[in-house]
C-alpha cells in the first residue's frame, strides 16, 4: 500500500515570518494560488503600491481586465485591515478585494457577506491562510475561501434594497396622510403615527373594530375592520350582520357602494373598498391623488358608519 502520509497544520508565521517582507512577496510572485483559491485567473501581480498615506499590499488583474486589491493579514481579522480593504479599492477604482486572514471573525464573515449584497459594483472575497506540512516535507501556504460573492448573495441584496425602498415610500405615504387627515379634523387617527407597513389603523372605540387604510404600489383601499380576536367568528358575522341591516344609509351617506365581507376561511370580517387610483410607487400626481383621496374617503366612512355603531348590540 502507498505511504499515505498526515498533514501538519502550523501557524503561518512559520512559513513566512514576517507578512510585509516575506509572505506579500511570495504571494505576488505565486498569484495563481490566490486564483486558485477565488477561482478567478489573476495576472499582472505586484506588490506595495502607493494610494498616498497608504500602500496596498497586493494589486494586479484579472484576464478580463478588473483590477484587484489585496489586503494580507497575520492574526484574526479587524476593522482596521477591513477599512483599509474598502479605501483601496476606492483609490485604485478597483473592483474585487480579496482579504486574506489567519483568522475570520463572524462579524468579519458578515461584513463582507453584506458588502457582497450590496449594489456596490466590487465583489470581495474573504480567505484564510495557513501554513501546511505533508510529513516531512516543506511548509505550505494553503489558502481557503471562506466567503466570496454568488448570484445568491446578489438577489439577497436586490431584495433588500427593494424592500428599504418600499418601506421608505410607505412611511413618507403615511405622514403625508396623517397630516391631512389633522388638517381636515379627522380625529381618529390623531394619536397614531405612521409606519413602514402598508397598513395604518385606529379604533373606533368599540372593542375589535377599527378603521383602516391600506396601500399597495398602485392602489389602495379603506375599511372598517371587524375582528374581536381568536375564536370570534361567529361573534364578527355578528357584528356584520347587525351593521348590514344600516347598509342603504351607510352606502348613501358614503356616497358609493361598499363591499360588505364576509372572509371565507378567516375570521375577519370587513366593510370596504377598494380605489386604482394611486399609490407609493406612483408619480407625484397620483401619489398625491391618492393622499387626497384616500383620506376624504376614510372621512366619509368614519361619519358614515358613526350612527350604525352606535346601535350595535355588543359588549
Amino acid at each position: 500500500m502507498e505511504d499515505i502520509k498526515k498533514i501538519t497544520r502550523v501557524p503561518i508565521k512559520e512559513a513566512f515570518r514576517y507578512e510585509d517582507k516575506h509572505l506579500t512577496p511570495w504571494l505576488t510572485d505565486n498569484i495563481d494560488v490566490v486564483s486558485e483559491a477565488i477561482g478567478i485567473e489573476l495576472t499582472s501581480a505586484s506588490k506595495e503600491q502607493s494610494t498616498g498615506n497608504f500602500h496596498v499590499d497586493i494589486k494586479a488583474e484579472t484576464d478580463d481586465g478588473r483590477i484587484v486589491v489585496i489586503e494580507n493579514q497575520y492574526g484574526s481579522s479587524n476593522h482596521d485591515h477591513l477599512g483599509k480593504l474598502i479605501t483601496y479599492l476606492t483609490s485604485f477604482e478597483a473592483q474585487i478585494g480579496i482579504w486574506i486572514v489567519e483568522g475570520a471573525r463572524t462579524e468579519h464573515i458578515n461584513a463582507i457577506n453584506w458588502l457582497n449584497e450590496s449594489e456596490n459594483g466590487c465583489d470581495f472575497y474573504l480567505l484564510t491562510i495557513e501554513a501546511i506540512r505533508i510529513g516531512e516535507s516543506n511548509l505550505a501556504p494553503l489558502l481557503t475561501k471562506i466567503i466570496g460573492p454568488s448570484e445568491e448573495a446578489k438577489q439577497i441584496g436586490k431584495v433588500k434594497k427593494e424592500d428599504s425602498e418600499r418601506h421608505r415610500l410607505r412611511y413618507k405615504f403615511w405622514v403625508e396622510v396623517l397630516d391631512l387627515c389633522k388638517q381636515k379634523n379627522i380625529n381618529t387617527f390623531d394619536a397614531i403615527s405612521p409606519t413602514q407597513d402598508a397598513w395604518i389603523g385606529a379604533s373606533t372605540g368599540y372593542r375589535g373594530l377599527t378603521y383602516v387604510f391600506w396601500i399597495n404600489q398602485h392602489s389602495y383601499r379603506i375599511e372598517l375592520r371587524i375582528d374581536r380576536g381568536k375564536g370570534s367568528d361567529e361573534e364578527n358575522l355578528e357584528i356584520l350582520s347587525q351593521l348590514r341591516d344600516h347598509r342603504v344609509e351607510v352606502e348613501q351617506a358614503f356616497g358609493e357602494p361598499l363591499a360588505w365581507e364576509e372572509l371565507e376561511n378567516y375570521r375577519v370580517c370587513s366593510i370596504r373598498q377598494n380605489y386604482d387610483e394611486g399609490g407609493y410607487k406612483d408619480t407625484e400626481d397620483r401619489w398625491s391623488n391618492a393622499v387626497e383621496s384616500i383620506v376624504d374617503r376614510m372621512g366619509k366612512l368614519i361619519k358614515a358608519t358613526r350612527k350604525p355603531l352606535k346601535s350595535l348590540k355588543i359588549q
